[in-house]
């Protein structure tokens, strides 16, 4: 069969880094992320061009799909790097992209050839990475569990930085408690052998403060009706017990299963199938069963049977209540009808009790012993503020998980990119003959590549800011500091309070220069960690250096793309 359409041929693009339209749409997505950054960024409005739901926000997880539509390859190739980064540890997205625009940017801007920065810059992020590791690195603090502190300013600092949000500080410190006192309630106390993490369960109330939010043990479930003139008070103190229906109760031959069903003529299956569904409330009333749940529907007549019996009954609870209701009550969800339910199926609860929020009236499952399920009520005053919320809390959530592995975190405030970049700089220049030998390239060219890494490290600093501030770097203890536009440099030392991260005071003795700017090469004096001091902003240690390999890897992945073949057809 002859084609309708003669089959386009495939465009070639080579050298996309010296094509003009790709290097325009690079600075301009460098614009757009840059814009972003920080407690202060800008947010952005996403929507299709067909209509649709209409998302506010300044989130990478959200801004990167919609931009990994591009046509351009090139670019949607960075942004698929950057996406697998954000679905792994959930922040630092915008960082890591950020700082991979501007290395690409800076080497071409350097004049450095393409082979020699890819060198360069991997013997750099070689060098960044051990000295993070070092128990003496100036930019890292280690987390005490036995103090909340640090754990809820690295909370704070996640939450704070998503603006979309739309906390006052005392809503953001509010909110960052509560998620540190959810994550801890998800870590057994005293768990031996192989520890099993719990769950937070997320339920978002609309139209409520935010400090209405709150934190419970145990399960809390959305329900409809209250179960009419039910009363939960009437129950008996005792531990309750469950039984779990992973399968459909509503009768319909269709949740049966799969295969050939034989009916013989006459026979009433309708009737037969609710005599199937009334034998299992019987043997579950038998049993002392007090509360009823089922993944999916049940049929009315035996929800009304059990009801009769003062048995609660939940339905539709959906696939994402069914592991924690699991990991709480300890039930085996049931899988079929046709068989009696095994006396190992069945679960416990403690107590149960209402909880109201709003318009919503929930039932609060207590566990039985210490739980690691916890559930989180988040409330806002509309929709779009609770969307962003709920999605900032669940990465902090993420972010609070990753100290368990490493209990670490990294100043804030572009204090660790300006540390390390006065850090590079230092340690490049003690052997630059040996080192610009060993990487195969001129030490003109060596020097050219330290300027190039150390400004992008610099560049991510900056972006911080949004209101026409300056960013200053202190020839001290080399942490970032942020001039205000209306400063003049003659009252420079009077405006400058604290560093970014909170750590570092402003001392008569004290020298800054400005970011991006010549300054000169210093080694970074190394802080007395003064219990004291209240620290403002801290970063995800395993993050942010993912973040940071991530970057320089993608960076380097582009700057190495000699030829783009994309099949037009």
């Amino acid at each position: 069969m002859t084609r309708v359409v003669k089959k386009a041929p495939s465009l070639c693009t080579d050298l996309p880094l010296d094509n003009t339209d790709i290097c325009n749409k690079l600075h301009i997505l460098g614009q757009l992320l840059r814009s972003c950054f920080g407690p202060t960024g800008r947010l952005k409005q996403v929507h299709n061009n067909i209509g649709g739901h209409v998302v506010t926000t300044s989130s990478s997880s959200v801004l990167l799909p919609a931009i990994s539509s591009s046509p351009q390859p090139f670019i949607n190739l960075i942004i698929t790097s950057i996406r697998n980064h954000v679905s792994r540890f959930s922040d630092c997205g915008l960082y890591a992209a950020i700082l991979c625009l501007a290395l690409i940017e800076q080497t071409k801007r350097s004049g450095v050839r393409g082979n020699v920065a890819i060198r360069v810059n991997k013997h750099f992020l070689g060098l960044c990475t051990s000295y993070l590791h070092q128990e003496d690195c100036g930019c890292k603090v280690k987390l005490d569990f036995c103090s909340s502190h640090n754990l809820i300013t690295l909370a704070h600092s996640v939450i704070s930085s998503k603006p979309a949000s739309v906390l006052t500080e005392s809503e953001a410190l509010y909110v960052s408690k509560l998620a540190v006192q959810a994550f801890l309630l998800t870590v057994p106390c005293y768990s031996p052998g192989i520890v099993s993490l719990g769950r937070i369960v997320t339920v978002s109330v609309e139209g409520q403060s935010v400090l209405d939010s709150a934190v419970f043990p145990g399960l809390l479930v959305d329900i409809p009706d209250a179960f009419g003139i039910f009363k939960v008070e009437n129950l008996p103190s005792n531990p309750l017990r469950v039984v779990l229906f992973s399968v459909s109760l509503a009768g319909d031959l269709s949740e049966l299963g799969n295969g050939t069903i034989e009916v013989h003529h006459g026979a009433d299956t309708d009737s037969q199938i609710l005599d199937q569904l009334l034998e299992i409330g019987k043997q579950v009333l038998k049993d002392e069963v007090k509360l009823f749940a089922c993944q999916k529907v049940i049929h009315p007549v035996l929800q009304q049977y059990l009801r009769s019996h003062g048995i609660i009954v939940m339905e539709r609870l959906g696939i994402t209540l069914m592991e924690p209701l699991i990991q709480l009550s300890g039930a085996q969800p049931v899988a079929t009808l046709h068989t009696t339910i095994p006396p190992k199926a069945y679960g416990n609860v403690r107590d149960l009790s209402f909880k109201q929020f709003g318009s919503k009236t929930m039932l609060h499952l207590h566990p039985p012993g210490e739980s690691v399920i916890c559930t989180m009520v988040l409330c806002h005053r509309n929709e779009t503020m609770l969307s962003e919320l709920k999605v900032v809390c669940q990465k902090t959530e993420h972010v609070l998980r990753l100290t368990l592995k490493e209990p670490s975190a990294l100043l804030g405030g572009g204090c660790t990119e300006t540390h390390l970049a006065a850090y590079i700089r230092h340690k490049s220049m003690n052997d630059v003959i040996e080192t610009a030998s060993v990487l195969g390239c001129s030490q003109t060219e060596y020097l050219l590549g330290v300027e190039a890494f150390c400004r992008s490290l610099e560049s991510v600093a900056t972006a911080l800011e949004h209101d026409g501030g300056n960013s200053l770097i202190d020839l001290t203890c080399a942490h970032h500091w942020t001039l205000a536009a209306d400063v003049t440099q003659e009252h420079m030392g009077d405006s400058l309070g604290l560093c970014g991260c909170g750590l570092v005071k402003r001392s008569p003795s004290m020298t800054w220069s400005y970011l991006n700017t010549k300054c000169p090469e210093f080694s970074p004096a190394p802080l007395p960690r003064d219990t004291t001091v209240q620290l403002r902003v801290l970063d995800s240690f395993t993050a942010k250096v993912n973040a940071l390999k991530v970057a320089v890897e993608t960076a380097n992945i582009a700057l190495d793309v000699r030829y783009i073949i994309q099949d037009m057809n």
